[in-house]
């Protein structure tokens, strides 16, 4: 059974797993963008054709979900990194893994839920804000007052919801697709010798491909349900 090295520093705990495995994926975007990015030119070249595909595709989740155009503008390239972030983080873990003894010191961040909860702390602080800033303070807290003043607890439980459903669904999916490659992989494959092993190998192979397709869209569908989330704190109902 894997165990997170977990180490204090100040009176706080720190996963270094989730740490380097973070690290290591933003040193790995940034790369990539910065490669992608290089010889901008009027007439696209092939990496510049993909980065703008990328920025288009990001650019659409955010107009197709946030209506104001002064949210659109701020949100874009926040979408876009988070997106990038996520789809980066879902896939490390299907790749490499790095475990000395019991300790796991490399895996997908996104296997963890203080990762995954960080990420959907982020779009709820982001919808306060542009909520308060849309309607002010006042005008921001009666929008849980209506149309009728009782739906305010109720309103109030919604936004934990949402907190919850949005970030545990994304450590769900790509913890599940990491414990079940690791099963085929340390259980299944050992179990009854070559004839297991020779099974287990194409099975393994599938599973990355489904993985790698289970860890976009839950990109997309983060990065989405974070859109239409910062939508209704601009939109008054």
């Amino acid at each position: 059974m894997e165990q997170p090295f977990v180490f204090n520093f100040l009176g706080l705990n720190f996963d270094l797993a989730g740490m380097i495995g973070s690290t290591l994926m933003a040193a790995v975007i940034l790369f990539v963008c910065i490669w992608l990015s290089r010889k901008v030119e009027m007439k696209p070249n092939k990496k510049q054709n993909v980065l703008e595909y990328l920025l288009d595709f990001t650019d659409n989740i955010v107009k197709d979900n946030v209506s104001d155009p002064d949210a659109q503008k701020h949100l874009s390239l926040y979408a876009f990194v988070l997106f990038l972030f996520i789809w980066f983080m879902n896939q490390l873990g299907l790749f490499m893994e790095i475990k000395v003894g019991d300790f796991m010191f490399v895996k997908s961040p996104t296997a963890d839920p203080v990762t995954t909860m960080s990420f959907a702390m982020m779009t709820l602080l982001l919808s306060f804000t542009f909520g308060i800033q849309k309607f002010g303070t006042g005008g921001y807290w009666r929008n849980y007052a209506e149309p009728v003043s009782f739906l305010f607890p109720i309103n109030m439980i919604e936004e934990v919801t949402n907190f919850l459903t949005l970030s545990l669904r994304l450590y769900g999916n790509i913890y599940a697709g990491e414990v079940l490659l690791t099963l085929i992989g340390n259980r299944l494959a050992p179990s009854f010798g070559i004839t297991t092993m020779v099974l287990a190998a194409p099975l393994a192979m599938i599973w990355q491909g489904f993985s790698v397709f289970i860890g976009s869209i839950q990109a997309y569908v983060f990065v989405t349900l974070s859109m239409v989330y910062v939508g209704k704190k601009v939109t008054k109902e």
